[in-house]
Parts: structure tokens; sequence; C-alpha cells
């Protein structure tokens, strides 16, 4: 390893089989969803370079051309900094550059122009990123386009908690996630009565704000309610798309990553994707969470993510391979028009083994089944025979990961 500045190092290597391609890819962020997008632009002899702030396993890929550590990649202006400068050392004029954090799609978004001017940027500029970024404008888009939401409400001191009218339990969530989750390692938090809400309301004001702080009814149903709709998006149409069931989750109740996904067919998802990403004119990769509320039988959307999601390494084995896809648009060529085969399964072991473990336990499933669901998943998110090494590092990280992020 050689040092190339005072605020990052790099690894570099030429990949058996790469080519003499010119053009290649910056990721930014080299954990098992960094990892997938090396993988499939790695098959095509792609030149990749991974950048990160943590240990991660994408480094460790036999597709990794580069391998970069900085000090710091949640300040917007650093990374856009940190980004310009790899470009230009390491010559990486006109790489396609792929996020993989909300922070940095949002860094990217809001710096487009400076890095327009050096690298392909697919990620949209902050006029439509800001919908996806921000919950209060992503359910106040969604109501405006009649696409079916939780009953949601904000406040800004507790005697605003008034305003919610509907009955317990409560979700206690972050407006942007970014500003909550690094710090609790929790996605959301559950209030059962109106004392913990009021409790709870003034722990999560005192991180992120008042302001920033979003009250939901708590819509029952674990992962057999959890769906998403995942597309390449390009001028009010899917070039790539899948719809699928996120079974299984860490942790249980609310979930900062799925762990055992399927893809399904259910039109209706389709249809209310659609209608939000037409109405901000989206471009590009994109997830749209959302739950089954038992009570109506509505798909209610809980999220929207502007990025590569975690289990995106299932699209290929259905037949979508988005980062794939997005790498050609950008490139110029052709793309030919694919939706997800039905009935295919992704698992991520790392995550799920302890999440089973829990449901079994908790009496929320029954081991045989648990166990044939293992037995039946046709791609596991990390593990490879072609390129073993990051699922071996994975395994060793296990203590780190678990500090870090609670795996």
């Amino acid at each position: 390893m050689s040092a190339v500045a005072t605020n990052f190092s790099v690894t570099s290597r030429v990949p058996p089989g790469t080519s003499d391609r010119t053009v290649g890819a910056l990721v930014v962020g080299g954990d098992y969803q960094g990892l997938g997008i090396v993988r499939s632009l790695g098959r095509r002899k792609v030149p990749i370079c991974v950048v990160d702030d943590e240990h991660s396993i994408a480094r460790f890929s036999k597709y990794t051309t580069h391998n970069v550590r900085v000090d710091n990649l949640r300040d917007e202006k650093e990374t856009v900094d940190r980004v310009m400068e790899i470009g230009h050392r390491l010559n990486l004029k006109g790489w396609v550059l792929y996020p993989t954090r909300d922070e940095t799609v949002a860094a990217i978004a809001r710096y487009r122009d400076t890095l327009s001017e050096f690298f392909r940027v697919p990620t949209p500029g902050w006029g439509i990123t800001q919908w996806v970024w921000d919950k209060r404008n992503t359910y106040r888009l969604a109501h405006d386009l009649g696409i079916p939401t939780p009953s949601t409400w904000s406040a800004r001191d507790i005697d605003e908690l008034k305003n919610v009218d509907a009955n317990p339990p409560y979700v206690i969530k972050p407006a942007i996630k970014e500003h909550f989750i690094y710090t609790t390692k929790a996605k959301a938090w559950r209030a059962s009565n109106r004392a913990e809400l009021e409790v709870v309301f003034q722990r999560a004001a005192q991180l992120v704000g008042a302001g920033e702080v979003v009250i939901q009814e708590l819509i029952p149903g674990g992962g057999s309610q959890q769906f998403a709709y995942c597309a390449f998006f390009k001028q009010g149409r899917a070039l790539g798309s899948m719809v699928v069931r996120r079974a299984r989750q860490h942790p249980l109740e609310f979930g900062r990553s799925s762990t055992y996904v399927e893809t399904v067919d259910i039109p209706i998802l389709e249809e209310l994707s659609q209608r939000f990403l037409r109405a901000i004119d989206y471009y590009g990769l994109v997830e749209l969470e959302y739950k089954l509320n038992p009570r109506d039988q509505q798909y209610k959307l809980l999220d929207v993510n502007g990025r590569t999601w975690g289990y995106h390494t299932l699209g290929p084995g259905a037949g979508v391979d988005f980062p794939s896809m997005l790498f050609s648009d950008q490139m110029g060529e052709p793309i030919e028009t694919c939706r997800g085969r039905v009935g295919v399964k992704w698992v991520r072991l790392l995550t799920d083994l302890p999440t089973g473990i829990s449901g079994i336990i908790g009496g929320h499933q029954g081991l045989l089944p648990y166990l044939r669901s293992l037995g039946g998943a046709d791609i596991e998110a990390v593990f490879s025979r072609e390129d073993p090494m990051p699922g071996i590092v994975e395994i060793a990280l296990i203590p780190y990961l678990f500090v870090k992020r609670g795996f």
C-alpha cells in the first residue's frame, strides 16, 4: 500500500481478465451492496475503484482495481473533495459514480455540477433527490399523488403530540435517517402507549431536532407484509424492474436491512411506484419500500432509496442486472427492457441466521419452514465460488460489524 495523499491511501492492481477499456466505475461504499456493484461490472471486465471510510469487503474482490481508504464519508463537502481528489490522482476521468449510502447520494446530488465536470454522474440533482432524501417530502408528494402511506404526523414540541389521533402503538423515526441511524443503530423506535410516545419523542428530538421527528401509525405484521419495487428508471418508464417480498429483515420489527427476499408479481406496486417516479422525472436506480396494511389491504409507501439497495444482487438471478444496465446507459450503449422473473430467492446468511433464530425463539416461525427457506435460496449476498475472498473476510469482520452498526 502506498500513500498518495495525507488524507487517503490507495491499493491498486490489475484483476485477471480486465479489459483495456479506459472508463470504469467508482463505487463509494464497499459493504455487501458495493460488492454487488463490483461483481456486476467486474464480470464485464470494467475497472473498479472502491472508496470507503470503513473496513469493508469489496476491496477483497478479485474484480477490484483500486481500493481507497479515506477518513470520512459522512460530511458532504469532504466526501466530494475526496472523490474529486481521488479521481484526479488515479486518472478516473469519465468514470461512472455509484453511491451506496443515502448521505453519499445527498452529497453527489448537491454537488452534481462540480462532479459532472470530471465524472459521469447518474445521481439526479438536488431538485429531484430532495423528494427521496427527506421523508416529509416523500409523504407529502405521495399524498398529492394518491399513493397510500401510513398516517403520519410531525411535531415541533411535546405539546403538539396531541395532534396524533391514532391509537397506539406508534413508530417514531427521523425524516432524514442518516441523522439518526449512526448514533442509535436503529431505523425507528416503537412507542406502545401515549406515555412512551412522549418519552421516545423527546429522545429522538434530542438527536435530530424536534422538527425532524416523524410519528406514524404502526402497521402490524412482519416480513410477510414487507414489499418493494426496484427499477432502473429513465424518461418516465422502467427499463429494468422487479417486485419483491422482503420476507425477513434485521432487526425483526424495524429492519435496517433485508435478510431474505423473493421476487413476486404485484402489478399495483409497479403502478404506484411509477406514478411517484414520473412525478419527479426520476433517473437511475431506485427502490420503493411498502408494507401491506392488513386492516385495509392497502400497500403503504414507507421509504424511497435513490441508490442501489442491499439485495440488488437478487436482480441478475432474476434476469435484471441493475448496476450493469446503469453503466451501459451512461456509456450510451443500447439496453433491452426487462422485468424480474418471479420466484427467485436471495439470502444474506450473516444477518438472516440470527434473524431466523430470533424468530424461532419468539414463536414467529417454525424451525423446519425456516430451514426449508434456506434450502430454497438461489443467491447468497456475499459468498461466491467465483470470488470467495469477500465472504471469508466478512466472517473475520463480524466483531467489527457488530460494534460499528449491529451488523
